[in-house]
């Protein structure tokens, strides 16, 4: 009874370990992007606000709006439209507070948020964050270096775009 048992056992260890090299393929293999991330030929453009110290850089509380409103112009890949009853994606830009730590400290950061929202059902579809500067340093005393930071991080989050919707479109299954 008990070679029985160990016969069991060790069958059962042998699948297992032929089953493995499968199930860390599919780990490797990333998760696909929800497609109108990657399909959206329209998109509106939101300001979700937030809370800039306007002594921290020049200009007024829609400069991040009107700089990243711009970039996304410039870019030429969206159809910028006035509704978003009539965008394929919605490209909600805000300022919010990371905490991070320095030193023993934890300190809220300013980040510039991208959230990507499909209009139909307003869930957020994907997040892209990025600081306005990864440490404060004595070249932040300087308004031009904090105007510098912020036109910085503006290019960041277009470029975290940019590089998110680079892949290709998902290949349409009609099986």
């Amino acid at each position: 009874m008990l070679k029985i048992r160990l016969a069991v056992v060790s069958l059962g260890m042998a699948m297992s370990l032929l089953s493995l090299p499968a199930l860390q393929a599919q780990a490797t293999k990333p998760a696909p992007l929800p497609s109108q991330i990657l399909t959206a030929k329209k998109v509106f453009i939101s300001n979700a606000g937030g809370l800039l110290d306007l002594k921290m850089v020049s200009g007024d509380r829609r400069r991040d709006y009107n700089q990243f409103y711009a970039a996304i112009q410039a870019w030429g890949r969206y159809e910028l439209v006035a509704s978003p009853a009539d965008a394929d994606l919605v490209l909600q830009i805000s300022i919010i507070y990371i905490p991070r730590g320095m030193g023993t400290e934890v300190v809220p950061f300013p980040s510039f948020r991208l959230a990507l929202i499909d209009p139909k059902t307003n869930i957020a579809l994907w997040v892209l964050d990025e600081f306005l500067v990864d440490r404060p340093g004595l070249a932040m005393i300087r308004e031009k270096n904090r105007d510098k930071a912020f036109d910085e991080a503006i290019n960041r989050v277009v470029d975290d775009l940019k590089a998110l919707t680079a892949q290709p479109a998902p290949a349409n299954d009609s099986k």
